[in-house]
This record gives structure tokens, sequence and C-alpha cells, in this order.
């Protein structure tokens, strides 16, 4: 359904443009293209690890649900952050069978380094922005997020949506 009237369509135009342009930039950030190679990291690793760092341990199940993603897809992404030291599997404290997903040391260490380089760059990036500007930017920003996630979660419930603060 096209919810875009007359007045509207060169403002919508902006808009997906400027989050095109938003997209690629952020992704070449990552890579290192702007001045982040020592603590870039993978857009999936940050945010698994973050929400194992917001929620704690938990098991595949919990945290694909929490992050409204497929189990496989989580079990998949999983595997190289165990196998590089950042993630511990263990067994579940009251079934043995079931394993359960932490944090190691070695992981909360290197997502504050992450999360350290990425203040740095929001605050070089609005350093002329005043407060009230950031606040609105962040509160538009999630609200933003939060549409997207609505709209991909199933009956419109927002699934694995992040709040402004866990990033």
């Amino acid at each position: 359904m096209d919810m875009t009237t007359a007045g509207d369509t060169g403002l919508l135009e902006t808009l997906q443009h400027e989050v095109a342009l938003f997209a690629r930039r952020a992704e070449q950030t990552r890579l290192g293209g702007v001045g982040q190679v020592r603590n870039s990291m993978d857009r999936a690793a940050y945010l698994l690890l973050n929400r194992l760092d917001k929620e704690g341990p938990m098991g595949v199940k919990a945290l694909a649900a929490s992050m409204g993603i497929d189990s496989s897809t989580v079990t998949r992404q999983v595997a190289p952050l165990v196998d590089t030291g950042l993630v511990k599997r263990t067994s579940h404290p009251e079934d043995g069978r079931a394993v359960v997903l932490q944090l190691s040391p070695r992981g909360v260490s290197r997502l504050e380094e992450v999360r350290s380089s990425r203040r740095q760059l929001m605050a070089e990036l609005t350093h002329d922005w005043a407060p009230e500007e950031r606040e609105a930017f962040c509160t538009l920003l999630a609200r933003f997020n939060g549409a997207l996630s609505a709209r991909m979660a199933p009956s419109g419930m927002s699934a694995g949506q992040e709040s402004p603060t866990s990033s």
C-alpha cells in the first residue's frame, strides 16, 4: 500500500536516499574505511555480544528469540565467537544437556573496546551538535528502528528491538 501523498514525495525520497547513504557509510566505517580498523567488529558479532552482556547467559533459543532471529542463525553466528574465545559455552546448571552461552572475560574486554571506539566516533561526528540535537536524533533513530523491527516481526510485535542505550 502506498502511504505517500503528493506533499511527502520529495521528503520521503530524501529520507530513503539518506538511509541508503547511512547504511553504506556505516558499513564502510565498520570495515575500517574511516579509521576504525583496530576496533571494528562484525555487526552480527557486536549485536550478539551486546545482547549477552545486557541480558546475561542464555541458551541459543532464548538468544534467538530476544534478537528476533532464527536459532540456526544464532548457532552459525556464535560459532566463530566461541572459536575466538569471546563467548563460552557452558552446561545449563539445571539441565546438563542444555548449552548456555555467556561472554568470556575476553569477550567483555573486546566488547568494551568496540563500544568505546564507537562512542568516540559518535562524539566526533556530533561534536558540534547541541545536547538537545543528540537527544532528538537518538529518539528519532530509536523510533525509526522500532518501526523497522515491528514491520519485520510476526503479528507486528517488536522483536529484537535494541534500546538506544544498548549499543
